[in-house]
Parts: C-alpha cells; sequence; structure tokens
C-alpha cells in the first residue's frame, strides 16, 4: 500500500518535466530518487497511523478519517519543507543553474501530486483492501 506513492511521485515528476521542456537527465534521475524517498516516507507517517488507530480499537471510517486529518500536518510539512527549499534552485541562473533545474522541476512537481494523492487516494485505498479482509 505504502509503494502506491511511488507512481503518484514519478506522475508528477514527468508532468514536470515534460512542462517545463526539460530532459531527463542524471540530476533529474537524482530528483527522482530524492523524491521517491520523500513520497514513501509521507505514505509510512500515514498508513502506521492508521495501523495504530486500527490496534486501538478504532472502527474503519474513524481510522481513515481521524488517521488522515491528524496527519495532514506532518504530511505537508514534509513536502512543503523540501519543496520550499529547492525553490532557490528553481530559478537559478548563475553557473550550474542548468543541472540545479531538473533536479528541482522533479521533486517539486513530484511533491506536489504525491503529496495531494497522498492524502485522498491513499485512505481510500487503505479501506478498500481493508473492507476486502487483505492485510
Amino acid at each position: 500500500l505504502i509503494l502506491t506513492n511511488i507512481p503518484f511521485a514519478m506522475i508528477g515528476g514527468v508532468v514536470a518535466l515534460w512542462i517545463t521542456g526539460e530532459y531527463m537527465s542524471v540530476p533529474a534521475s537524482v530528483g527522482f530518487i530524492a523524491l521517491l524517498g520523500i513520497a514513501v516516507l509521507n505514505g509510512v507517517v500515514l498508513v502506521t497511523f492508521f495501523n495504530q488507530l486500527r490496534e486501538l480499537g478504532h472502527n474503519i471510517n474513524d481510522v481513515v478519517i481521524d488517521g488522515a486529518r491528524r496527519r495532514l500536518r506532518p504530511v505537508m510539512m514534509t513536502a512543503s519543507i523540501a519543496a520550499f527549499s529547492l525553490i532557490p534552485l528553481l530559478f537559478a541562473t548563475g553557473p550550474g543553474s542548468e543541472i540545479q533545474r531538473p533536479l528541482a522541476i522533479v521533486v517539486i512537481g513530484g511533491l506536489v501530486t504525491s503529496t495531494i494523492l497522498t492524502l485522498l487516494i491513499l485512505p481510500v485505498l487503505y479501506r478498500w483492501i481493508y473492507s476486502r479482509g487483505i492485510s
């Protein structure tokens, strides 16, 4: 379930590269590696909290609603700090900026889609998997 964040993040990174007209390069690949780490971390934060609430005996609807609401801030803080720290690289114009820009584009674009989909789709998938009886 946590690994579903990987395609969410990849979609945003690829679309961001396409929109900006940048090419897939070594810095963009490094950006994807960093992006996937952050995306998986956000999924772990959310699903771990869901599991903790389930162990406390909450019903699945409360787990998903309360868990997503209470983990909104940690997920948003992780994603926003990573994205905001890369904004200077995104708008850099000096020497080396052509290397830094693809990395920033991938991470920022991927974090946008990954964070939105983590907070909206992951709880729905968790509830669906739980209702099917899959561990």
